[in-house]
Parts: structure tokens; sequence; C-alpha cells
């Protein structure tokens, strides 16, 4: 080896003549230090080397694995969330999700920890383990019922990383989460407003209490969701209007290209009816159709899914509207004029007559308004269809489905007809006149719509006024207007003085079905006429309170006087049934929801005090004698004007008036105590009773005509079995089983009402306003029946 490194240096010195002697200077030296040195030093110089060259690799290497978890770390952190496991708390990475992944456990337990309530998870895929939604809810303040309020939705999915998919549960990243808020009360009972009443400027937000998906046939992509709540009317202590419960809520997308969730729209029902897709337009594609319809008056919004150019939200729920014609066409937009006005099946049939025209083929817009039109006539249709019970719903059910030949023969039927149908003509707010003055502008010369004009503008302005406009009309035929002046006679027959004079029926009653009548025992206009049933039921209805057109008579009728010729008819005219007919009976279901069903009140019976009415109507649901349940009620139109004002808490009042409250706790408690629901003794200290009755709901209003408000406290069971932990073993029976009491308190804080009396069996059911009276009314329902309590100045009491 030595010898070999000797002979490089002569090579080298030929190469570099010119540096000869440096060169073997430089070479001299190190020859020397080779022949002192050994083998072992060479290995030594060449390991050296190798070590340096596998640090450089080493080092190479790391910075590499470094810089890829630096990318890693910057573009999703997730994937290295295994370097946790050896790094000490301090230095933890921070995951993309921005938390650990949990499992569905941990999530509830973290909920629960914040006050939160947890619902039932949603699958967003077929696969149900691989993502959700999860509702989340809190308890609502002062609240008796229906106390979880969604506030917010959040979406899970399933970790892929290796360290949480290796174990045994799964654990979830949130996705994305939508806090929720529920809309404004104005709007949700805006749908419920007609033409001529004032929406009221309320900025309370309702709470929402569940949560849906909708299922088969929702457009795709994506996952649908109704968030929906309910805004009961008649559960509790008080009654905000009568009619079915309104539900509202808003329509959630969740969009699984962008993984978000959108709100695309707020809606509201009137009659509780709950969105749906279904097939409207013939486009392939399901439409949303939110029912909005009171009574026989339809009112569907169909809503189309459309793109959007915005990477957050693609699509956006379009409303089929009616306002701008779709086509550039005269009769076209004659057709949508009467639609607008209401007049949906004689539109339907000028637009299918339009679309032969057309060759079977509109524009997507224009199909799109003629199917919306078409889905409201086919709901006039089935009405007009029905047997009613009174010819004036009859009468109404025909105009509103434009069938004015038919509704004039039952005008024309019988006097009595006539004259239930001229109060309906008189009571109409419009919906009539404008759907007859649409069909006249299109058709000014049809006999039977000049007949209905004619026939609405003599009850509502006078006969002089319809016979000048009947005059008036260019092309009137001498038969047709000897017609309609024969018509415009039969409300000057006999009992016409009645219409003008006799006031609406205002009645209040209870109401139970009955099977068999004997026509012996009622007294009817016709006494010749046989009480007959066709597919309705017999309902008696023992009343509780009527206005004779002057004052309000209470049960028992000890004073009532029949005369002795025409009693029925006296009694027709007293109880203002002549003008009005028809009776409403107020049932409660079990889920505490109200439902409405409309009856026709055919004879009278006056037995000793006790007044009774026999109406015929459609079968209602059978009451199973549930002590939660409310007894069946009975009311005309015109009875009652409810009131309901907005509730607070004794908290919140005691912030306001903080005197009064401390008086008015004491005065609650002894009356508790009066009615044995708490023990005897002495009095809790202020504080004590304010942390428990701090949150019980209560409302302000003058109840006695005197400018200073009551105080109405609504307690349910449940709050006096917290009061008294021991009230439900000695009494033996479950506090949710017992409906919500009343204590009403003076302005000087004395109690005026109160349900906790011996019996129990008394409960405030209602606050009211009565025609002609000054101050507010309480409707009390007691054991057997209803009864309506006003304030006695004399007596300071209610009676």
């Amino acid at each position: 080896m030595l010898n070999r490194s000797r002979k490089l240096t002569p090579k080298t010195s030929k190469q570099n003549k010119s540096h000869a002697g440096m060169v073997k200077r430089i070479v001299k030296k190190p020859q020397k230090k080779l022949k002192r040195g050994s083998w072992s030093s060479s290995m030594l110089a060449m390991s050296t080397t190798g070590c340096a060259y596998a640090i450089l690799l080493s080092s190479a290497s790391l910075i590499m694995a470094l810089a890829w978890i630096s990318i890693l770390f910057i573009f999703n952190p997730d994937q290295v969330s295994w370097l946790n496991k050896i790094l000490p708390t301090w230095a933890q990475i921070p995951l993309g999700k921005h938390e650990r992944p949990q499992t569905l456990k941990q999530i509830q337990l973290d909920l629960s920890q914040k006050n939160q309530i947890f619902g039932e998870t949603l699958p967003l895929h077929q696969n149900a383990e691989d993502s959700f939604l999860l509702p989340v809810f809190q308890q609502r303040a002062n609240c008796q019922s229906d106390c979880k309020e969604l506030v917010e939705l959040r979406v899970y999915e399933r970790s892929e990383e290796l360290e949480f998919k290796s174990q045994s549960e799964n654990y979830y990243y949130l996705a994305t989460q939508l806090p929720v808020t529920g809309p404004d009360e104005s709007f949700v009972i805006s749908a419920s407003l007609d033409g001529t009443s004032e929406p009221q400027d309320i900025s309370i937000s309702l709470p929402l209490t569940e949560v849906q998906r909708f299922e088969d046939g929702t457009p795709s992509p994506g996952v649908w969701f109704n968030l929906r709540g309910q805004r009961q009317q008649g559960t509790g202590a008080f009654v905000a209007d009568v009619g079915a419960a309104i539900a509202y809520g808003h329509v959630v997308y969740y969009n699984p290209e962008r993984t978000n969730l959108l709100q695309m729209l707020s809606w509201t029902s009137p009659n509780g009816q709950l969105p749906k897709w279904q097939q409207v337009t013939g486009d392939g594609t399901k439409e949303l159709v939110i029912d909005q319809t009171i009574g026989l008056e339809p009112h569907l919004q169909v809503y189309q899914v459309k793109p959007l150019k915005l990477f957050l939200k693609p699509i956006q729920l379009e409303a089929i509207t009616l306002k701008s014609p779709a086509l550039k066409d005269y009769a076209y937009q004659n057709a949508l004029s009467i639609a607008r006005n209401g007049l949906w099946t004689p539109a339907f049939g000028w637009l299918n007559f339009i679309k032969k025209q057309h060759k079977g083929v509109l524009p997507e817009a224009a199909q799109a308004q003629m199917d919306l039109i078409g889905l409201h006539s086919q709901f006039t249709k089935t009405q007009a269809q029905k047997n009613w019970a009174s010819p004036s719903q009859e009468v109404l059910a025909d105009l509103i489905d434009g069938r004015w030949e038919k509704a004039l023969e039952v005008f024309e039927s019988s006097p009595n007809n006539a004259q239930e149908i001229a109060t309906l003509l008189k009571a109409d707010k419009k919906r009539l006149w404008n759907r007859t003055a649409a069909a006249l502008r299109v058709n000014p010369n049809r006999r039977e719509l000049q007949a209905w004009f004619a026939l609405i503008l003599a009850v509502q302005q006078g006969e002089g006024h319809a016979n000048s406009w009947l005059k008036a009309q260019p092309k009137i035929t001498k038969d047709n207007l000897a017609y309609i002046q024969g018509l415009l006679a039969r409300l000057n027959g006999e009992g016409a003085s009645q219409i003008s004079s006799t006031h609406p029926s205002q009645i209040v009653g209870t109401v139970r079905p009955i099977t068999q009548v004997t026509n012996t025992e009622w007294l009817q206009p016709n006494s010749s006429a046989d009480l007959k049933l066709t597919d309705n039921q017999w309902y008696q209805v023992e009343v509780s309170a009527f206005n004779d057109g002057k004052r309000w008579l209470n049960s028992p009728f000890e004073n009532f006087n029949l005369p002795k010729t025409d009693a029925a008819k006296f009694l027709w005219k007293t109880l203002g049934i002549t003008s009005d007919p028809e009776i409403q009976i107020v049932v409660w279901l079990p889920n505490g929801e109200q439902q409405i069903t409309i009856a026709a009140i055919k004879a009278v019976q006056l037995r000793g005090k006790v007044l009774r009415l026999l109406a015929a109507g459609p079968k209602i649901p059978e009451n199973q004698n549930d002590v939660l349940q409310p007894k069946p009620l009975a009311l005309t139109n015109a009875a009652l004007e409810w009131v309901q004002p907005s509730p607070i808490t004794l908290q919140q009042l005691h912030q306001q008036n903080p005197q009064g409250v401390k008086v008015m706790l004491s005065s609650v408690w002894k009356s508790l105590q009066q009615s044995d629901e708490v023990p005897g003794g002495a009095i809790p200290s202020f504080e004590q009773m304010q942390e428990k009755l701090g949150d019980w709901p209560v409302q302000v209003i003058d109840l006695t005509n005197n400018g200073q408000p009551e105080i109405i406290l609504t307690i349910s069971a449940g709050a006096i079995a917290s009061l008294n932990q021991h009230t439900p073993e000695i009494q033996g029976e479950n506090p949710e089983q017992r409906r919500d009491r009343t204590i009403i308190l003076s302005d000087s804080n004395e109690v005026i009402y109160t349900d906790f009396t011996g019996n129990n069996l008394q409960r405030l059911s209602a606050l009211a306003k009565l025609s002609g009276v000054q101050s507010l009314a309480l409707l009390v329902e007691n054991a057997h029946n209803y009864s309506l309590r006003r304030w006695s100045e004399t007596n300071q009491g209610f009676e």
C-alpha cells in the first residue's frame, strides 16, 4: 500500500512540471507520515469520512421528514395527530378540526356539562356511522311544557386517521355547525290574519322544538331538514286564538360538497300542516309545498329548487308566484287575474284551453304558474263537492270554486236559505266581493255573475245601490233584470227585518255528542220539518252564557220566559241564530292541539232553567275523560275575542316592582297553605320564596277596569311538587297528571281568583273580551260545564 503511494508522486510531478519543486515538498511530508504511521491510521481516516457521509445522509433525511411533517401540519394537521402520543402536553399539535375527535358518548357528555341537551342523531348518508346531524337543545326558562328549545345544529364526520380508525368505538370530528333561532311571532301569525287585520309589531322569537329529516323524493344531492315548532292555541291557562295550533319553522339544507348547513327559508302554517315535497310541476323534480289554508280559503306556497352561482350556496328555494304573467297573452293575463282573486277552478279551465291553443306546450315559467293554480283548484273542487251541514257553508264553497249557478239554486231553494245566505254575504270581508268583481271584469254580461254581485251589493250597501248598478249595465236584458230583481225581493220577504236588526249569535256552552233526537222535544222555526241526519253527528250544547243583543245572560236562566206563540222564532231571534246559525266545537286532542269542527244549529230547547241547542256537524274525536284534556267547548264565531298577555317571570317582575312582588309572594304562599298545597306554619323568607318561585311565569293585565294591572300567576303541578317534596307521595299522584292552575292577584296584592279550591275541579281556560262589556271576562271550566265570569265592582269579585 505504501509502494502504491510512492508511484503516484512521479505522475503528479510530470503533469505539473512548472510546479515540480512545490509538489515534491508537499508530497514528501505525507510520505514521511505514512512511513511513521500504521495501517490502522489509514482505516481511521476512511472511517471518519464514512461517518461524515452517514451523518450528512441522516441529516438530509431528517430535514426532509421534518419538511414533510411541516407541510402536513400546514395543510392537514389531522394527518400528524399520532405525534401527540409522544409529545408532552405543552407541545401538543393543534388539530385541523379545531379539536380532537370524540366518540358519540364523549360528545354527549361534553354537551351535558355545558347544560345543553343532545337530540337524536339523524344520518346524512346510507351508512349512519360515517356522518350524522346532531340537534342541540337547551332548557327554556319559565317553561311549563315543551321546554326543550333548539339552539344549534351540528354535523359530525367519522375520523379516518389510523389512530382513531383502529379503535373499537367510532371517533367523530365536528365538520360544521349552524346556530338556530326561531322565527318572530309576527311572521308566524301573519298567515292567519285576514285581509282586514293589521299585523302586530311583535319581535318575540318563538322556540323550535323538533328536527325532522325530509325523506323520500327530496332533491339531491344533499339532505333536507325541517325544524319545527308549534304555537299552541288553547293549552295551558290561556287561549290565544280559537283554531288549530299554528305550526312554524325553518327548512335547512345540508350541502355535502361544501360540508355546510344552509337555512333556506322560514315557514308558517295556520292550520298546523307541515311542509312536504310533492310533484307539482312537470319538470321531474319535486317542489316544497307549504299549506297556509284557512277554512275554505286555499293558500298553498310552492317553492322550486333553483341553481345559484355562489360557492357556499349553490341552490335556492324560489317561490312560484302569480304576480307577473309568464306569457305575453291577453287571455293568459285574464286567467291569472281571476286566479289572484281566488277563482282557481275557472282560471285553471281557461289555462287548459290556452295550452291547447299552444299545441300543448307552455314556457316553463307559465307551466309552473298553471300547475300552482291547478293545485289550488283541486282543493276548492273537493270542498265544493262535500255535503255541508248548512246552506251558507254550501254556498260559500260553491262561490269559492266559481260554481255560480249551483250557489243560486241553493239560495232560491227556500226562504230560510235566502236569509242565512244573506247573512253570509253581509259578513263577507271582500273575499266573495273580489271574486265576483274579478269574474265580472272578464265576463261582464253573464247573468249569474250579475246576480251575485247585485246580491252582495244589496246586502252590504242597500237595495237601491244594487238596482242602480243593475240598470247601469249596458247589455243587461229585460229578462235578466227581472230575474235578478226577483232575487233581491227575496231579501225583503218574511224575516228580512230580522236580517238587518238581529244581532249575530254570541253563545258559549259545553257540548257532547248524542245519538237519538225526538222532534217533539225541540223547537225549530219550521215545525213541520223532520230532524234527520245524513253523514253528520248530532250534538247537544248546554248554553253557559249568551248575548241577547243588549246584554249578556248567564246560566241558570231563571227569568227567561217563552211567549205562548212562536216560541221557536222568539228563541232564534233572541239567541241571534236567525242571522248566524253556525257554531264552533273546540276539542283538545291528547297532544294538546285544538281541533275545530263547524256545526249548524238546528233546534233549541228550554227546560226549567237550562237552555240547550241541537246542532249537526261532522264527527269529533272522542274525549277519553282524560283529566289533562279540557271539556269540549262550543261557541259561535262572534261570541268572544280572546286575549293573551305576554308572560314574564316573577324575577323580571321583581326588577320592575320589588316591593309589590315581596307582598305578592306572601299572599301567594298563604293561599297555597290555605288549600293545603304547601305545609302550614311560618312563611319562608322572601329570598327563599324568590329562589323557589322566581322562574314562575306571570301575566300582567287590567281585569277589573280600574286602570291598574292585575297579576295572573299560572302554576303547574310539578312546580307545586317542587315546593313540597312529600306532596306527590301523600296525594298518591304524579304531578304530571294534573293540569295547570291559576291565581289572580289584584293591584293591592289580594287574591281575587284562584283555581286552588277544595274540589280542584275549577280551571281558568282563557281571558276574553265580550261585546258591550268594558272589563275582560274569565272563561272558567267547572266540573260539568263552562262559565263566563266578569268583575263585579259592587261585590269586588268575579261573578
